[in-house]
């Protein structure tokens, strides 16, 4: 077995043995020289044996790219991260699905993250930021991830939604249900996995059936109930969709918000910079969630015989855009292993996808993170890390746990 963290030797694992899925080189941090050899030996490289069965990984920008950008040539529909549908317990979302399905119920919640809504929210997420930021201990060790990041963005949910404010930490604990299968420290059965989320499913349907009735308002449930592609939706179809909306609108913010930190510290002098010329925060956001790359990755199914970097994909194989590798691919990101906040083409990165799949919240998450590090530099002179984060053990969330830091 290699050694663990960030700097394991791997050279000596044989290129079928290397298996991208295994936990442990994601809550150790271990993945990154994985990703290197197989960017120079095998960008497009097959695994025969897996937890997940067999999977292709694609693991260079341009492949990524290619793979996103034809949904023609692979498919979203049987899924689309490594773990196959729970059998019995399948949970359609318009992600997984290919057009016309998806086109119309994307367009369905689209107007929540249109321009108008957006300039709307600014002040509502600034206030909260601020509220969140001035409530912090000083000069005291806390947890950055539940007082920060979960916080604000269960609060930014809730607003989504229109979610009862007092109930929203019921969304947090669904996300990390809902990408939490197989983990035991989040939920120690299948049975308990599917029996949350039907608890999901029975609050959020005492919602809908509040507003069906009701005229149509700007929240995610009125304009699902109220859209012509959405409001027949079978109970696990509905199921499905707001745990797209939950995870998605939870795990890129929460955790680029915690990277962040994170790189900074790393990396000071370009918090220097970001505190001499504020004006960098836009470039900063961005390079933040290039960076950290939230979610890892995401699955696609071949559709037909096809080859990609001169390797023959069959018809119905597993193939694996590894967004986190694509972002690190230094033949298309100029020394991308290093955190720039002044980068040309920062917005060049993968962390959203491509195609018709692209992220629909990106611009409320970038205007989330730009927000933070506004108010972030008007209080504080330094978020000082005070111990090793944990890690998620997942191939799919790229994220923390918990992170010990103080502030002054």
């Amino acid at each position: 077995m290699p050694a663990d963290g960030p700097n394991a030797d791997v050279s000596s694992v044989p290129l079928d043995k290397l298996d991208l899925s295994q936990q442990h080189i994601w809550s150790t941090n271990s993945h990154w020289p994985y990703f290197a050899r197989l960017r120079r030996e095998a960008p497009v490289h097959f695994c025969p044996e897996s937890q997940f069965g067999p999977y292709w990984s694609v693991t260079t920008y341009k492949d990524i790219f290619f793979v996103d950008t034809h949904h023609d040539l692979f498919s979203s529909s049987d899924g689309i991260t490594l773990a196959d549908a729970s059998e019995g317990f399948e949970l359609p979302m318009f992600i997984a699905m290919d057009p016309p399905r998806h086109d119309a119920q994307r367009k369905a919640v689209q107007p929540i993250v249109g321009a108008p809504m957006l300039e709307a929210l600014q002040p509502i997420i600034r206030e909260r930021i601020a509220g969140i930021l001035d409530a912090l201990p000083r000069g005291q060790t806390f947890d950055w991830v539940d007082r920060v990041s979960i916080e604000l963005t269960t609060q930014m949910l809730a607003t989504l939604f229109d979610f009862p404010f007092e109930d929203r930490r019921k969304l947090t604990r669904w996300s990390d249900v809902a990408t939490g299968r197989g983990n035991r420290a989040i939920v120690e059965s299948e049975e308990q996995w599917r029996g949350e989320l039907l608890e999901c499913a029975d609050y959020f349907s005492r919602l809908w059936n509040a507003r069906i009735d009701a005229p149509p308002r700007q929240d995610l449930i009125s304009l699902m109930a109220h859209a012509p592609a959405t409001r027949d939706m079978p109970r696990m179809e509905f199921l499905g969709n707001l745990i797209l909306l939950i995870v998605g609108g939870n795990d890129t913010t929460r955790n680029s918000l915690t990277g962040g930190v994170i790189a900074f510290n790393e990396n000071p002098s370009e918090f220097a910079k970001l505190r001499a010329d504020p004006a960098l925060v836009d470039s900063a956001a961005s390079e933040i969630i290039r960076w950290q790359t939230p979610l890892a990755h995401m699955r696609r199914t071949a559709i037909f015989d096809t080859e990609l970097g001169g390797q023959q994909i069959r018809a119905g194989d597993k193939v694996v855009m590894w967004y986190v590798s694509g972002n690190r691919d230094e033949t298309a990101i100029e020394n991308a292993n290093a955190f720039r906040i002044d980068r040309p083409r920062v917005r060049q990165h993968l962390s959203f996808g491509y195609g018709i799949h692209r992220c629909v919240g990106m611009r409320l998450a970038e205007m989330q993170l730009r927000t933070t590090w506004e108010e972030i530099l008007k209080r504080f002179d330094r978020i000082e890390i005070m111990g090793p984060p944990d890690r998620i053990p997942s191939s799919f969330v790229h994220g923390y746990s918990t992170l010990p830091v103080r502030v002054s």
